[in-house]
């Protein structure tokens, strides 16, 4: 996003772009030991574009970048909350969800394909999805449209890489406690500096502990988290060791009953699962490293390494479909358990070039990385009908919940897979004159075994399938890195993603590799003397045996796609004034969809073809604007800022038979720094924030059901830094 200024012609004809140095350590600015370069709210380089560190501008792909500054003025408590102001970016299609994190990029489900870390996919399965905290993050980055030339397996509506915090060698800390409606109670701390007197190593230890209830009645929002990270370098050599633990208690049926009127669900009151029998318990973990070594000023070695681990225990309860009619005093109910579990690590080797072949100067990349990935996937359930003396039925007048119920076996599902990957990949980006052309190219193999083991849903019958595929992708951009900032580009790029899991509608079958291609057109502004940036795209994309799941159904539809407009902003400039502002338009339509069942009411069949996928909207806006008085004025020390986020009317299911209501959701936050009212409470400040301030009601109908969004959150935040 971020233009270099300053572009200098070197005799040999080859662009020269000035070093960036964004000074600034820990939690009080932009560290230098970060991949992602930058100064408040504005990234200016980072790795995410082209794995190597590139300015933005010279990327011929939109980028948005999700600073630090923005995290911590935000006070952002997810994933989904960190990006809901990104151009493109589509969040609680199913309301409140304090889960997974989970949202859409240019129309497209980035839960089980488009998330990475620190550069390495992060392999997520059914109900084994790894939820990430936003204060162990340096800032999140989003690579809109088609990666796999150099990442593999991806969403093609983009690429979203978490950087975690990093060790610096300036020391800093801070310590944090935070409270909020719903009983919410915070503590957090970031420690970190240089550890030893010959300055080689260095070390950070950040870690939180919650303890909250939510707006879903007996749903908490617990989490511990620890993450320590530690440095060692050299004047050619730098390895850095990572790792985390986080354990979390929240609810697994966050769904109210949806009644039907009019042939369309709506939802209700009432809620659908049960307080008593409604625990969801995520325990993750990941150790991994980066090395790097530089030979010469030419040649660089990087290996990027990462295993990680999570468990989920989720237990939850259904009201039947239909069962609330007129004068019925009690209701059947089905309760249900699921035990996931994955392992999984990701190893990337990658040698980066630096050559002049005559007037063109190249940066060349090659690279192996391989991914493995082992699911258990146990799912069972028992009806109140079929098993009543495992589950009770509800009454309704009045409604009393409790009664008893006991935890299925794995009655539905019990799958055992396993996920090789292996990808070789080369890219080269080739500078002449003001031109800069990115070529990629990759080759990936992929096998998965998956084994189903005898339940009683599939007649206690056993299958052992194994899916060998295979796939070519690639990326080719130009990018004019123009007078006064303004850098135009194009580019076409493909994408191939093997998913765990398999389709639980209809046949059991291992899931297909989703395919995708893109292509984009746009610009890039950064304005010369000014930290802002302006970005403009336009895209077209196609996938491929797209996956949806909703509830416990997990399916592809055979091709969606995606046309679009994204205009992008983000300043912060010299006055105090900092803004992110975003609009997108999107045209995403089914080209190959499902076709439903024919029954007596309805003999034709439905089918989706033609149609616009559900929650998806045509039109979506924010802004987000932040505001430091000035040390001369009388409020010198106090912040004040707020924003608003606009997602346009979407369709409620994808027969495109009723529409979900346009929403405008209002945020604020309020800082004062403690010293200007007493300089002995220098590093001390007050923060106040509110998410959806006046506390709208909003219901979101995805594939047909319909869920509550959530209200207003306000959070106080009193804050030590030194």
């Amino acid at each position: 996003m971020a233009a270099s200024a300053g572009l200098a012609q070197e005799s040999g004809g080859a662009v020269a772009l000035p070093e960036i140095d964004v000074v600034g350590q820990g939690a009080q600015g932009s560290n230098p030991e970060s991949p992602i370069k930058a100064e408040g709210y504005v990234a200016k380089s980072s790795v995410v574009g082209a794995k190597t560190q590139t300015p933005l501008a010279e990327v011929p792909q939109s980028i948005s970048t999700v600073t630090r500054q923005q995290l911590d003025d935000r006070n952002v408590q997810s994933l989904t909350a960190a990006v809901n102001y990104t151009a493109g970016v589509r969040t609680n299609t199913s309301g409140f969800e304090p889960r997974f994190d989970s949202f859409f990029v240019r129309g497209f489900d980035q839960t089980y394909g488009g998330l990475f870390r620190d550069g390495l996919r992060e392999q997520n399965a059914p109900f084994a999805i790894f939820k990430a905290e936003p204060y162990g993050l340096e800032g999140v980055s989003i690579l809109k449209g088609p990666a796999s030339a150099l990442y593999g397996g991806g969403s093609p509506g983009g690429v979203i890489d978490m950087t975690t915090k990093r060790p610096t060698f300036e020391p800093f800390g801070e310590v944090e406690g935070q409270f909020g409606n719903n009983d919410r109670y915070q503590g957090q701390f970031d420690l970190g500096g240089p550890a030893g007197a010959d300055g080689t190593f260095a070390y950070r230890f950040t870690g939180l502990f919650r303890k909250s209830e939510t707006d879903f009645p007996g749903v908490p929002d617990d989490k511990v988290y620890i993450a320590p990270a530690f440095t060692w370098k050299s004047d050619d050599t730098k390895f850095t060791l990572l790792a985390e633990y986080s354990h979390i208690k929240t609810g697994t049926n966050l769904a109210y009953y949806n009644d039907v009127v009019d042939g369309h669900a709506h939802v209700t009151k009432i809620l659908s699962g049960d307080p008593s029998f409604n625990a969801m318990l995520q325990d993750q973990a990941r150790l991994g490293y980066e090395f790097e070594h530089t030979f010469s000023p030419a040649v660089t070695f990087r290996q990027n390494f990462r295993y990680a681990h999570i468990d989920v225990d989720a237990e939850y309860i259904d009201i039947d479909t239909g069962a609330i009619t007129p004068g019925v005093t009690e209701v059947g109910r089905t309760a249900g358990a699921i035990a996931d579990r994955l392992d999984s690590f990701a190893l990337d080797n990658q040698v980066e070039l630096k050559a002049t072949t005559g007037a063109i100067g190249h940066t060349l990349l090659a690279g192996v990385d391989v991914q493995y990935a082992d699911l258990t996937d146990k799912t069972g359930s028992a009806s109140s009908t079929d098993h009543p003396e495992w589950v009770s039925p509800l009454p309704l007048d009045p409604i009393k919940y409790g009664g008893h119920i006991y935890s299925p076996d794995d009655t539905d599902t019990n799958l055992r897979q396993k996920q090789r990957q292996v990808g070789l990949y080369a890219q080269d980006q080739l500078k002449l004159g003001q031109f800069v052309a990115t070529l990629g190219l990759r080759h990936d193999w992929v096998r998965t075994k998956s084994f189903i083991r005898p339940t009683e849903a599939n007649g206690y019958e056993a299958d052992e399938l194994t899916q060998p595929d295979k796939k070519l992708t690639g990326r080719a951009g130009l990018t004019y890195l123009g007078p006064y900032g303004i850098s135009p580009y194009v580019s076409y790029a493909t994408s191939f993603a093997s998913t765990l899991g398999v389709t639980t509608y209809g046949l059991v079958e291992p899931l297909k590799p989703t395919t995708g291609e893109q292509v984009e057109a746009g610009v890039k502004f950064a304005p010369p003397g000014y930290n802002a940036v302006v970005t403009a795209s336009v895209f077209d994309i196609t996938q491929k045996n797209m996956v949806q799941t909703v509830g416990q159904i997990t399916k592809q539809i055979g091709e969606v796609t995606a046309k679009g407009f994204e205009l992008e902003a983000t300043g912060s400039l010299d006055n105090g004034l900092s803004f992110t502002a975003a609009y997108a338009y999107l045209d995403q339509k089914i080209v190959k969809g499902d076709v439903g069942e024919a029954t007596p009411e309805n003999p034709i069949p439905t089918s989706t073809t033609g149609n616009r996928p559900s929650a998806i909207p045509a039109h979506s806006a924010s802004l987000w604007v932040t505001y430091d008085f000035r040390p001369d004025t009388a409020l010198d020390g106090l912040s004040l800022g707020g924003g608003a986020r606009y997602t346009g009317e979407t369709w409620a299911d994808n027969e495109n038979s009723f529409k979900n209501k346009s929403s405008l959701l209002f945020d604020a936050v309020a800082k004062l720094q403690l010293e200007r009212i007493d300089p002995k409470l220098k590093g001390a400040s007050l923060q106040l924030n509110a998410r959806n301030l006046f506390d709208k009601t909003v219901t979101t109908c995805q594939e047909g059901f319909c869920y509550r969004d959530e209200g207003r959150q306000v959070i106080a935040s009193l804050r030590y830094r030194w």
